[in-house]
């Protein structure tokens, strides 16, 4: 049985994957770890390799920042499969509110209390979230540690990516209001109305598409 490593989204846990179905399949959560304040996302990729087990060949999907940790590993090390979605490859896709962050790191000022309410502020800018799959979301910030959402802030818009090693299957929606598709190259797929939760909110859809991805590369 093929093992495909998941990792999430700043502010999301393996629920964020509830909605996947990938039948054959030894799916393994990869929860946040606490990190240092000096790491890196690259740094913090390589913590995450030695906590869980992933050694080359791995299949590893990631959504958001877990795309971002998807790509790192990628350089790490050469990867049997790799997917990102609603996410960034290369500093040529970074969204211009990077370099904003990057001068004014706000991030830094705002109370703990604050990341673990802000839940139903930025919810909008994630999909159209209602019902269940919106309380889902918000739970979720409400139970990320505020010390990791604060480094995951700084860590993420002061990546330095390497240049991409190994091959990396990009799907973005042509809705994610966090990463625009117009700035992303060669995506292998663009999913039409799609927004930055699609993995939860399409996750019949998305599914089919990783099938399609793992099927191609056993074959």
């Amino acid at each position: 049985m093929q093992k495909v490593f998941l990792i999430s989204g700043l502010g999301a846990d393996h629920r964020l994957f509830d909605k996947l179905e990938l039948p054959g399949c030894d799916l393994v959560h990869v929860n946040w770890i606490e990190p240092e304040a000096k790491d890196t996302l690259s740094s913090y990729a390589q913590k995450l390799v030695e906590t869980y087990g992933i050694t080359p060949q791995s299949t590893v999907v990631g959504v958001s920042m877990g795309g971002m940790i998807t790509v790192e590993i990628s350089s790490l090390m050469p990867l049997r499969t790799a997917v990102i979605i609603s996410s960034i490859k290369s500093v040529n896709e970074f969204p211009p509110y990077f370099k904003f962050f990057k001068r004014v790191p706000i991030y830094k000022i705002i109370p703990h209390g604050f990341y673990t309410s802000m839940g139903l502020l930025i919810k909008p800018l994630f999909g159209e979230l209602r019902g269940k799959s919106g309380f889902l979301f918000v739970d979720m910030i409400k139970n990320t540690s505020p010390v990791f959402m604060r480094w995951a802030m700084h860590a993420i818009v002061n990546w330095q990516p390497k240049p991409l090693r190994n091959k990396i299957y990009h799907i973005i929606g042509n809705k994610d209001l966090i990463f625009s598709h117009t700035r992303i190259k060669d995506a292998t797929y663009i999913i039409e109305r799609g927004s930055h939760d699609m993995v939860y909110t399409r996750g019949k859809e998305i599914s089919k598409i990783i099938q399609g991805i793992l099927t191609d590369e056993t074959t």
